[in-house]
């Protein structure tokens, strides 16, 4: 889908750097392509501030994807029955897909994909918020496959649209599976309220931890979003963070209903005269903790993924002398 960059800048057809100069007449170019709809892509120029923000956007996307496989990895091993167990494996070995589709897009960028690792595990780089979460029961499983993947499903669909190309045709792919992933949680959980009391409890008790959480996902509100505005002009951003979260609200209470499950707000209800659901306060202050590295399980999830690279060195060592044998090879060959 994309070519691999190397963590140098990048030309375009002309042979100019995209982002290191400035000029009013590649300025009004690429205006005029975000006001047309059109795709940015690599070899275009670009402004320094708008690859910087895919960069940070696009690789925080990636990060979270990786990370995201660590909560339900988890219990692959202790699903309930072969089918789940299959399940459950192929949507953690899709969040892994996702993971490198990602990366790759933001290489063609001109920032290589160690940087990007050093920056998530030096603390540097952010993930969302949501994997900081512990996931305690089977139920949790299927909560976070109707709930998280639901919200990223809302959040990531209008990406399909982002201005920039290699960006939104990864996101196209990304959402196909997603849907998946949304349907096997809410089946799981239909077939849990099924059950016995004690199944239906133990769902109840996941949407209860998850519920709020999963409305976090969207960001803080628009007049506190520091990006908003300017993303919005790129084309990067294209509906704003509580569009998004009332859209996703006003369509998980009908989902609720099906399933049995009561949502953990007592002031969530229908307002006839918005024509959507009004909802309780959210919870900023535990949100922003979560966020600067002090939910209950930051410190974990870090923790494994600096294992995972340090374990995975000799693969990276062995692949490099690989391509330097193979590069001499063609060379004395040439």
């Amino acid at each position: 889908m994309y070519t691999q960059a190397l963590d140098l800048p990048q030309q375009n057809p002309e042979g100019r750097p995209p982002s290191l100069a400035e000029n009013p007449a590649w300025q009004a170019e690429f205006d005029a392509k975000i006001d047309a709809g059109g795709f940015i892509e690599p070899k275009d120029w670009m402004p320094e501030a708008y690859r910087k923000t895919l960069v940070r956007q696009i690789s925080q996307h990636a990060h979270s994807e990786i990370v995201g496989m660590l909560p339900e990895g988890n219990w692959i091993s202790r699903a309930p029955t072969l089918k789940r167990k299959a399940i459950l494996l192929a949507k953690v070995q899709d969040e892994g897909g996702h993971g490198l589709y990602l990366y790759a897009a933001a290489e063609t960028l001109g920032v290589s994909r160690d940087k990007l690792t050093d920056a998530l595990l030096s603390g540097r780089a952010k993930y969302s918020s949501i994997f900081n979460y512990p996931t305690l029961s089977w139920a949790d499983v299927g909560v976070i496959g109707w709930l998280v993947d639901g919200a990223a499903i809302m959040n990531q669909i209008p990406l399909c649209k982002c201005s920039y190309g290699p960006y939104a045709r990864a996101m196209v792919r990304i959402c196909k599976e997603e849907s998946f992933h949304q349907r096997q949680g809410f089946d799981a959980l239909l077939q849990l309220m099924q059950g016995t009391e004690a199944q239906r409890e133990m769902v109840q008790d996941a949407v209860n931890r998850w519920w709020w959480p999963s409305i976090m996902m969207f960001g803080p509100h628009d007049s506190d979003s520091t990006h908003t505005g300017q993303n919005t002009r790129w084309g990067i951003k294209r509906i704003s963070n509580d569009d998004l979260r009332q859209k996703f609200i006003d369509a998980t209470v009908k989902q609720a209903e099906v399933l049995g499950v009561t949502l953990p707000d007592p002031e969530l209800k229908w307002n006839e005269q918005r024509g959507h659901y009004d909802f309780g306060r959210i919870d900023w202050e535990e949100f922003w903790n979560v966020v600067n590295g002090h939910g209950q399980c930051n410190v974990d999830r870090l923790a494994a993924r600096r294992k995972a690279w340090d374990d995975g060195a000799w693969v990276r060592e062995a692949a490099m002398a690989h391509a330097d044998k193979a590069a001499r090879r063609a060379q004395a060959a040439a």
